[in-house]
């Protein structure tokens, strides 16, 4: 049988090397390492592939594995390079999945994805894999013409898992009172080559055909189901013992008078199991393409006869099951009782022992195989009347094995037989780009039609996958009924709050929808009720349809410019939306459509815009309220490090991307002082407007303008101020530091191709000289000197650029333009460490002229801190007033339609009042003067 594995295909591969080599580029490729399972030993193929491939000129990169069953010396032999960086590659071919943090953007992959039928373990990957522009070819789905796989393990899933299943019969019948032969039978992996294990099995075939099975467990009965590889690989271990196969319709009769010096099987194909409900024919033509119209009496016809089914074949949702549970109570009722049974010479308690399903389809044809073994635990014992897996192989029931990798029991072979198959197709791949179209490349209908993703889609074959998946996620959201139903775009670290907040609610159910879904999966482990997705904003707009309609509120919390793509699905699907975002143009376009549709759209409902707006409204309708005049409104916010870490030259720290922060130094600025418009142009200028802050004076604050301050006058009714300012606070050096990142043009967003992905590596200052103009060889001295001088000579700026790596050869981050790059290099420099804490000081003072004349400063101060262990200050302040419209909404406390912000009392009353109950206290003081 070795023999034969080796030499199989050799003749082909040989002549299409011949045809394919001279056509193509010479690309590199190369041989992942495996490892996502401990078990994972194969290779996708063997160091005499590799020799072919290299002798044609091309270039093989092997990552080095102690644990390939294959030593690396003999890859190394054949031609190829042992290294861990595979980033030259164009292919990159593996066995199994790469974890997603592994997987390389704008490359070839194969491997077995187990995504076609979106396996919900593997939509995270899948997911990755399109963001990463992945062309990914699946070995599942390269298929000859009749639509048989060419490329797979069939033949050693079928060998390995024979192998176990006797081993575990040797097992199971020895729980029941019965030394037999299949004791001598170990695991498929611990024989040293399949050689090996067929000895091992064709002893335990001698012994039978010597009589040494006890006879009071009856003549043993084997059903292969199904007639490709894998049912073949275990007939061909079976083939070792002696047996005769009979037909379907005779193993009742073997199975109650056979011969014990032998034992018994037969090949189940679909026509001897499958009728037409109607009318008990079967039309093989008619079940290809209706499967449903038909029903299996394998459970009748065969299965009672039956002491080991083997079961390889692929299962569809739309077609019929071999066994369902009540089919396993039914055949686990105890045989009749032999009157020549003794307590030392036990019956077994019924004929049906044991199911190997090499499928290992999870809740597929077996419908109770719900969950695979693993080959450390082989083996279960499913008791069908409890419905419960007990793991071991003694106790009522059925042994089970269902083990999803079982070639990878037997490495070498698997590695040979596998590549033999895959080799031919190589050629093709070696000059795949994935930055090409699919329909560019020369691919034979075999490999085109395994390509699942290109370009960042789905291909056009595979866009059911995301149909499944919409079509899961809303079975399990719908599953509860009478939930208030809550979707969360986001899971960012304001998530936190929000969802906490609404489920304390037990009636009260929230979907989170994330780009990446390990963090709506932590969301999702911590609170209850709460349900992860995957989603995409970016290229998933029908998804996005789908989600909505399934919801009862929406909460955006992904960057503004989606909102208003959230809330025309909102209009259309009639659910109310929040968003803690400024209400920008593009959303107030859809005010009369949200009135129209009968919805209420919250904007604005977080820290600022939020709870500045309800705090100065509340002020500003009391002082009205009270024959008052508003003469001045000044508002200051900002997130900033608590003190203590507080300590670098920015005295800031990103708890998310700085690239915001960074581009809003540059952006304009325009506020009103003492009746006078003052304008600060973009390009810098704004931290040039930087003032120090006198309130709260421990903290040691500054402060500039923010956006259009003039627009607040008419927003809330205060056209008698003669001073409206919002601003932006920060410790006091920050807007110096910010500076010399300006001065340098380092606020730049143009795209730089000395820092693109593919490009050399780039010294900060290399990138620097090039800003100003100097050679990359000048000297230090000269260098530091010009870049002192373009700061201002200043020495604080100067040293924020030294304690910042940015005068040295430290490398910059490649990201495709200077600001991408520098908001990479300020994340890895900034961010808060485990331990540290984040705060949010919010400063209103509103100035009102009493009708005595007398002037009344109010002064509002609001300062929250972090919790070490929970949420930042500015989840805090951003998700609670979000979470707390969104209940008001849920409750029908706010019935307001069209597009609302927290203006008016019925919004501001009561959502203060609760941000209080939460811990967010407001510090109210007033001066008076004359």
């Amino acid at each position: 049988m070795l023999r034969l594995v080796r030499n199989q295909f050799r003749g082909l591969t040989g002549c299409m090397c011949s045809l394919q080599r001279s056509h193509h580029h010479k690309s590199v490729m190369a041989i992942r390492r495996e490892d996502v399972n401990v078990w994972e030993r194969r290779a996708p193929l063997a160091p005499r592939h590799v020799k072919e491939i290299t002798a044609a000129g091309y270039k093989i990169l092997v990552q080095p594995s102690n644990r390939r069953a294959i030593h690396d010396r003999y890859y190394e032999k054949a031609g190829a390079i042992l290294q861990d960086d595979i980033s030259e590659a164009s292919l990159i071919v593996g066995v199994k999945r790469p974890p997603e943090e592994k997987v390389l953007p704008n490359k070839t992959y194969a491997f077995f994805s187990h995504t076609i039928k979106a396996q919900e373990a593997n939509m995270g990957l899948l997911d990755d894999i399109l963001q990463k522009n992945v062309r990914l070819i699946d070995y599942e789905k390269m298929v000859d013409e009749n639509g048989f796989r060419i490329v797979a393990f069939g033949k050693w899933a079928g060998v390995a898992g024979m192998i176990n299943i006797l081993h575990g019969l040797g097992l199971r019948l020895l729980a029941l009172g019965h030394h037999t032969p299949f004791m001598h039978i170990g695991m498929a992996h611990n024989y040293r080559n399949v050689s090996q294990a067929i000895q091992a099995v064709r002893d335990c075939g001698y012994e039978i055909a010597l009589g040494l099975m006890p006879k009071s467990i009856g003549p043993l009965t084997f059903v292969f189901t199904g007639t490709g590889n894998v049912s073949k690989g275990a007939q061909d271990i079976f083939n070792e013992l002696p047996c005769e196969y009979v037909e379907p319709h005779e193993m009742k009769e073997v199975s109650e008078s056979g011969d014990p010096t032998k034992v018994y099987g037969t090949v189940i194909s679909r026509h001897h199991h499958l009728v037409r409900k109607s009318d008990g024919v079967y039309d093989p033509f008619e079940y290809e393409h209706h499967p449903e119209l038909y029903t299996s009496h394998f459970r009748s016809s065969v299965a009672p006869y039956t002491t080991c089914l083997i079961n390889g074949i692929y299962w569809d949702p739309h077609t019929p099951r071999l066994l369902r549970r009540l089919d396993a109570q039914k055949l686990m009722k105890p045989s009749k009782f032999s009157a020549s049974v003794t307590e030392g010479r036990p019956e077994l308690p019924h004929k049906f022992l044991a199911i190997c399903d090499i499928s290992a389809d999870t809740g597929g044809s077996i419908e109770f195989m719900t969950e695979c073994t693993t080959i450390e635990k082989p083996f279960c014992m499913y008791d069908a009347n409890q419905h419960i897996d007990h793991g071991s192989v003694e106790g009522n029931g059925i042994l089970m094995c269902s083990i999803d990798n079982l070639p990878a029991q037997l490495p070498i072979e698997a590695t040979e037989y596998f590549g033999d198959r895959l080799f031919p197709y190589i050629w093709e791949m070696l000059p795949s780009d994935a930055t090409r179209p699919l329909d560019d490349e020369d691919f034979s209908p075999q490999v085109k039609d395994a390509v699942i993703t290109s370009n960042g889609k789905l291909t056009p074959k595979f866009e059911y996958i995301g149909k499944l998946r919409e079509r899961r996620e809303s079975e399990q959201i719908l599953k509860k009924s009478g939930m208030k139903r809550v979707l969360l775009l986001g899971s960012g670290y304001v998530s936190g709050p929000v969802i906490e907040y609404l489920t304390r609610d037990a009636g009260t159910q929230v979907t989170v929808a994330s780009m990446l879904l390990s963090q709506a999966e932590e969301l999702a482990a911590k609170y209850p009720n709460t349900i992860p997705v995957m989603f995409d904003v970016t290229s998933q707009e029908g998804h996005l349809e789908s989600l909505v309609k399934d919801h009862d509120l929406v909460i955006s919390m992904l960057p503004y410019n989606y909102h208003p793509l959230v809330a025309k699905h909102c209009i259309t699907k009639k659910v109310n939306m929040v968003t803690a975002s400024y209400l920008s143009p593009a959303m107030k376009e859809l005010e009369s459509s949200a009135e129209e549709a009968g919805i209420t759209i919250v904007n604005e409902m977080g820290l600022d815009p939020g709870i500045d707006h309800m705090l100065a409204m509340e002020c500003i309708d009391q002082a009205k309220a009270d024959g008052c005049t508003v003469e001045s409104y000044s508002s200051f916010c900002g997130g900033i490090p608590a003190p203590e870490c507080s300590e670098n030259p920015l005295r800031y720290k990103f708890s998310w991307s700085p690239y915001g922060v960074l581009l809003n130094t540059i952006s304009p600025a325009v506020y009103l002082k003492d009746n006078q418009v003052i304008s600060v142009p973009p390009g810098g200028s704004l931290m040039e407007a930087t003032t120090a802050m006198e309130f709260l004076p421990g903290f040691n604050l500054e402060g500039f303008p923010n956006r259009d301050s003039t627009k607040y006058a008419d927003a809330y009714c205060i056209e008698s101020a003669h001073t409206v300012i919002r601003g932006t606070l920060r410790f006091k050096g920050f807007s110096s530091a910010m500076s010399s990142f300006i001065k340098l043009g380092l606020i730049n967003t143009d795209p730089c191709p000395m820092l693109e992905q593919t490009s050399s590596p780039v010294s900060w200052k290399e990138l620097l000289c090039k800003q100003l103009g100097l050679s990359s060889s000048v000297n230090n001295d000269s260098f530091e000197e010009a870049v002192f001088n373009q700061i201002g000579r200043d020495e604080f700026r100067i040293q924020t650029l030294r304690w910042l790596g940015m005068l040295n050869d430290e490398p910059v981050p490649h990201a495709g333009a200077i600001l991408a790059s520098l908001t990479k290099h300020l994340e890895a420099k900034l961010s808060f460490d485990e331990g540290e804490r984040d705060m949010v000081i919010l400063r209103n003072d509103v100035g009102i002229r009493h009708p005595s004349g007398e002037l009344e400063m109010k002064h509002m101060s609001l300062v929250v801190y972090g919790d070490l262990n929970g949420f930042s200050a500015m989840a805090k302040t951003v998700g609670y007033p979000a979470a707390i419209a969104a209940r008001m909404l849920l409750n029908g406390e706010l019935n307001t339609k069209g597009l609302v912000v927290p203006l008016t009392k019925n919004i501001y009353g009561p959502v203060l009042k609760r941000l209080q109950e939460e811990g967010l206290q407001v510090i109210s003081k007033s001066t008076i003067s004359e």
